[in-house]
């Protein structure tokens, strides 16, 4: 009798020949029905096949020639299941591991193991060979274990094991020379450094490569022969021909620096990397307002620097960059495309002009009368889509009123309805009603529609009045016309550089707030570490609160050096003399950004509502007293809905009514 001690059980383990007559029963190792020999505890119920007991505990696998494999019995980490490298399923039993990540069932190893260790070539006499005409649907997702690419339209080889090889990367030699890396010899192996492709400059991670692991030189299998000759009319009117030489250069196309194969345009003096020949001519890009076009240079004769639109570090004029002549908008090709979902191709010039007049050919107003005030013409009354009656041109700036846009104070000249309590900023007025949005991943214009009370998908605050929605992907994405505009270069009272947009800057300190940048949508200055939250960048210049009867201006930093003058007069809390802060200069009171705003600011006060559980009509307010909200019975420190009807005393806060669809009197556009 055949005893096996094996490192993966703490009983010996009995060898038998005869097939098991009782239930099924599955190999520790494999995981698969055992059927023949095998090795079994009589105590546990422990199963290894014949083979699967025998493979070696240390493997040198032929396609990972750095390290050894090493077999284990479990997952070596801590958290999280191993895929394999070959056929890239969960190892849920026994695999061979290397120190670098790189995983195998014992399967999948041995069967590499024992046939590529000989002949890649071996293969064809284990599997049949099988052509992708007539594919399944299965096939249309299946890739080619070696390269990564689809099945389609190539022979394949199918095995029974759970991946497929072309039948070209099947005959790949395991060793090859080439003329980009003249040092040493390039053998077929996993890239389990994910290195990229010194020629396509793209990383594979999974598959096979041809790879020199004392370099960390890596060649795609597919990038070994590179055409000689790329010619794409779409993207440049000349042919780009192969230079196969280790040769330093700069892309003419992307400005980024190349080491290996180029292709060159003889015509142009053009000299570029191979996956950049097919930059395409024409992009939307969420980054700009206008579609932008690709430029092997920008001539400037004003001499100036130029900033990239995303990164907003300099860019050279003298290579490859996306710009957009109407606005002087310039961005590095890299971080254009940096991420599919940030950009579209488009076709044609035509469609370029087209996208390019969206907003001027559908104006939100029509003119009633123009007014001629010295030598400047001004445009005096409008009809705008957002309301029924005549708006008038006004310089009557009094009281405390809000714009039925933006929600915000009016300050300075504005246009109004002399029937009704409705207001708009001249700025406001004169919004397009059709808008490309900066950073939304939703490239078709979207509507302006007013008359709203929603959560801007930018900001995150609750909104009144104007908002852009998203039509066209039914996403019901609305964005408020502050954020629809605020993303291009601010210039901020508070600091004495213009302020760029930073989808995420990680390390440093909100100026306005003094909270952690970390993780979040920030404004930050180039020049120097000042930074501030993209919702802190949205504090109005001017405020009002109940608690004082003058407008507040907001400071960026405390002026007087007095400790014990740096108190919130609201909430009585220290405040940092660092920070924001909004001041009275006739009252000479300072208080918190938040202790003044709240947590609506930006909901127009005075608006009427309807809800579902109160039977009379509500009104937006902010008491200058406390009431107890009728529904949980806290004070209503922050923006309310009041009962209009006298003898009804109904108050609740805004949040309390969060949970019911609240109705704004004569509107449809809730959210």
């Amino acid at each position: 009798m055949e005893v096996l001690r094996h490192f993966s059980h703490e009983h010996p383990l009995i060898f038998n020949e005869e097939r098991s007559h009782e239930s099924e029963v599955y190999c520790s190792a494999c995981g698969e029905l055992v059927l023949g020999p095998r090795f079994s505890c009589m105590d546990c119920g422990f199963h290894l096949h014949k083979n699967c007991a025998e493979v070696p505990d240390v493997m040198n696998h032929p396609f990972h020639r750095k390290h050894n494999l090493e077999l284990k019995a479990s997952s070596p980490y801590d958290d999280g299941s191993p895929l394999c490298g070959f056929c890239n399923n969960i190892c849920w039993n026994f695999l061979y591991h290397c120190s670098c990540n790189l995983d195998f069932h014992i399967k999948c190893a041995f069967l590499s193991y024992k046939v590529l260790k000989n002949d890649f070539r071996e293969l064809q006499h284990l599997v049949p060979i099988i052509s992708s005409e007539g594919h399944s649907r299965e096939l249309e997702k299946a890739q080619c274990f070696a390269c990564q690419k689809s099945l389609l339209d190539s022979v394949y080889i199918s095995p029974d094991y759970g991946f497929h090889l072309h039948k070209k990367c099947l005959e790949l030699p395991l060793e090859i020379n080439h003329p980009c890396h003249r040092h040493h010899s390039l053998f077929l192996q996993f890239n389990s450094d994910h290195l990229p492709c010194q020629i396509c400059q793209e990383t594979q991670h999974e598959g096979l490569v041809y790879c020199c692991s004392i370099c960390k030189f890596v060649l795609h299998t597919g990038c070994v022969s590179p055409p000689p000759i790329i010619e794409d009319p779409s993207t440049h009117e000349h042919p780009f021909t192969r230079c196969l030489k280790n040769l330093s250069f700069n892309c003419d196309a992307c400005g980024t620096l190349g080491n290996y194969v180029s292709y060159n345009c003889l015509t142009c003096s053009l000299m570029v990397h191979k996956k950049c020949i097919t930059l395409p001519r024409f992009i939307k890009s969420i980054w700009h307002d206008h579609p932008i076009s690709h430029n092997y240079f920008v001539v400037d004769n004003e001499c100036t620097t130029h900033d990239c639109g995303f990164c907003h570090e300099d860019v050279n004029m003298e290579s490859g960059s996306y710009y957009c002549s109407k606005c002087k908008f310039i961005i590095h090709v890299n971080c254009a495309l940096q991420d599919a979902r940030w950009y579209y191709k488009i076709d044609s010039k035509d469609k370029v002009n087209a996208m390019s007049a969206v907003g001027a050919l559908d104006p939100s107003f029509i003119v009633i009368k123009r007014t001629k005030i010295g030598e400047e013409i001004i445009i005096a009354e409008i009809k705008h889509f957002s309301h029924q009656h005549n708006l008038v041109l006004s310089d009557e700036v009094k009281d405390r009123r809000y714009c039925d846009g933006c929600s915000q104070l009016i300050l300075t000249s504005f246009y109004g309805c002399l029937e009704c309590d409705f207001f708009l900023h001249k700025y406001c007025a004169k919004l397009p009603k059709k808008k490309q949005v900066i950073s939304l991943y939703h490239q078709d214009p979207l509507s302006l529609i007013p008359h709203c009370i929603f959560k801007c998908a930018l900001c995150r605050f609750m909104r009144s009045g104007f908002a852009y929605k998203c039509e066209v992907y039914m996403c019901n994405d609305h964005i408020c016309v502050r954020c629809a505009e605020i993303h291009l270069p601010y210039i901020s009272q508070g600091h004495k550089h213009p302020i760029h947009f930073y989808p995420q800057l990680n390390g440093l300190s909100c100026n306005a707030c003094g909270g952690s940048t970390d993780g979040v949508s920030i404004y930050g200055c180039k020049t120097c570490s000042f930074a501030v939250h993209y919702q802190c960048i949205l504090a109005p210049q001017i405020a009002w609160h109940k608690w004082d009867k003058h407008f507040l201006t907001l400071r960026y930093h405390e002026d007087n050096d007095y400790s014990e003058y740096h108190c919130c007069d609201i909430c009585e809390e220290k405040r940092s003399p660092n920070t924001w802060f909004y001041h009275c200069a006739i009252c000479d009171n300072s208080a918190h950004l938040h202790c003044v705003l709240g947590d609506y600011p930006f909901i127009k006060r005075g608006r009427t509502f309807m809800t579902n559980d109160h039977q009379h009509t509500l009104i937006s307010v902010q008491k200058a007293h406390h009431p107890k909200c009728c529904k949980c019975g806290e004070p209503c420190f922050d923006l309310a809905l009041e009962c209009l009807e006298e003898e009804c005393k109904y108050i609740s806060h805004w949040r309390c009514n969060s949970n019911y669809k609240i109705l704004w009197k004569d509107s449809k556009n809730l959210v």
